[in-house]
């Protein structure tokens, strides 16, 4: 099937069923970790590592594992694959491992994982569910990584650790950028991901006006009548 092709489970995943943004699921890492761009894109890329492996076992298992068991079971390989993932953090990056503490542990539950696992894994080819994990994972830490990537900069005027915006000094009488400090506090996770998901939404919407399907590779007009068309077909779940 062509919805199972590599490029489609990656292009499924970073556009057309992107975790953060369309989808609404991991929501405590994306909003708790989030504080800076360097921490999103840590996340992001342990649980695309994580989802990828977890969703190749599975998928190789589908037909072993019995029915009555398998939301247990899938839990034992995801928690096994975080288990291995945290003690390479611990030894290899600790700075990293400090920084996102015990939302590590806790991947072992992201909806998205077990998302993934029971909606795609389960019931699909190893390649296929493969790239279905890549593509979750890459689409996960693109969002998040623009999520932390816009608070760190309204809330410190930096990226990724480095200094951007040169702060004022009041009692130097040096003008500068007065940080915006609830960006990097709480509530400022909440405003980020609303306003990231409304541009979203407003290119969408736009696009739907002028008849165009963004989640395909149609730019033409709707109706066109061409059934060659990508955007004739429906998307997969």
């Amino acid at each position: 099937m062509k919805a199972n092709t590599p490029a489609e489970r990656l292009k499924n995943g970073i556009l057309t069923e992107n975790p953060t943004f369309v989808l609404m699921l991991g929501m405590c890492p994306t909003l708790a970790v989030t504080t800076s761009a360097t921490n999103g894109i840590g996340m992001g890329l342990t649980t695309t590592v994580i989802l990828a492996m977890s969703n190749l076992f599975i998928s190789l298992l589908r037909n072993f594992i019995p029915d009555r068991v398998r939301m247990p079971s899938y839990i034992v390989v995801v928690a096994s694959f975080v288990t291995i993932v945290q003690l390479l953090l611990q030894g290899y990056i600790p700075s990293l491992y400090d920084s996102l503490g015990i939302y590590i542990p806790l991947i072992v539950v992201n909806c998205i994982i077990l998302g993934r696992a029971e909606a795609y894994a389960s019931k699909n080819p190893p390649l296929a569910s493969l790239f279905d994990g890549i593509g979750m994972g890459l689409g996960f830490t693109i969002s998040i990584t623009c999520i932390g990537a816009v608070r760190e900069l309204l809330g410190a005027g930096q990226l990724f650790g480095y200094q951007v915006l040169p702060l004022a000094d009041s009692a130097a009488g040096v003008a500068g950028y007065q940080p915006i400090t609830i960006f990097i506090l709480a509530p400022g996770a909440f405003f980020v991901l609303a306003m990231l998901a409304a541009i979203l939404n407003k290119f969408k919407l736009g696009a739907a006006k002028r008849g165009i399907d963004p989640s395909q590779g149609c730019a033409g007009c709707a109706g066109c009548g061409n059934t060659a068309c990508s955007g004739k077909g429906g998307s997969e779940a």
